[in-house]
């Protein structure tokens, strides 16, 4: 029975070299197919990344905001329009590459309270006073009040961790945005926060808050206090 098979399978298949005197072309085994192809892609992605480690792009040199201004001067419209983009004159800027961020006050707004605004110090530390009073479980805001200067700071971000007795009990980070220097400082709410709840809840806590740049720059970390009240 099975060489009556392989017999069905070779008339299937054409005339046998016997019949025609010609030599039966050899199949491509299907396996073997794949593995090309296989073979094929892994060469076409190989190639793909070197492309791409070629064409990786690379930025150029940070230049402060007076280089910038000052390379189209002659074009009093689009120096003008820079300026208005940046919100700040050329006689402003100092050629100062890195960006500084000045803090001018932390305040916090509660539903309880209101808002209330402590201007900071010149080393933005607030002499570890307790800066905050707060009802358990009520809803607030950290507001700050802020300058940039230099140039523009990208990706500004927060950190804020509080402790409780030497113990870490919450900690919250955000993106604040990137912003350029412009005349009249910025006011910028971090996102809202509620209040723990209950006995073993109220009391004393300390705090630190830090802000860092895209590049890893800090630009202030303030250790604070706040009290959680009864209701």
């Amino acid at each position: 029975m099975e060489g009556a098979n392989w017999k069905v399978t070779d008339q299937e298949a054409g005339p046998s070299s016997s019949s025609s005197g010609i030599a039966p072309s050899k199949q491509q085994n299907p396996h073997r197919k794949e593995v090309e192809e296989e073979e094929e892609t892994e060469e076409e992605e190989e190639e793909d990344v070197d492309h791409h480690k070629n064409s990786t792009f690379v930025p150029g040199p940070l230049l402060s905001l007076k280089d910038q201004i000052e390379r189209d001067k002659e074009d009093e419209s689009l120096r003008r329009w820079k300026e208005k983009l940046l919100g700040c004159l050329e006689s402003d800027l100092d050629g100062q590459i890195d960006p500084e961020v000045k803090f001018h006050s932390i305040g916090i707004i509660s539903e309880d309270f209101g808002e209330v605004i402590t201007p900071l110090n010149v080393d933005g530390s607030p002499n570890g006073h307790i800066l905050f009073t707060l009802r358990e479980g009520s809803h607030y805001q950290l507001k700050l009040k802020f300058s940039v200067l230099h140039n523009i700071v990208s990706g500004l971000t927060y950190c804020n961790t509080v402790w409780k007795g030497g113990l870490q009990v919450d900690q919250s980070k955000g993106m604040m945005g990137t912003f350029a220097p412009q005349k009249e400082p910025y006011i910028h709410a971090l996102k809202e926060d509620i209040t723990p709840s209950g006995v073993l809840a109220r009391g004393v806590y300390s705090a630190k808050i830090k802000f860092e740049d895209d590049d890893k720059r800090c630009h202030m970390e303030l250790k604070y206090s706040l009290e959680i009240k009864k209701r």
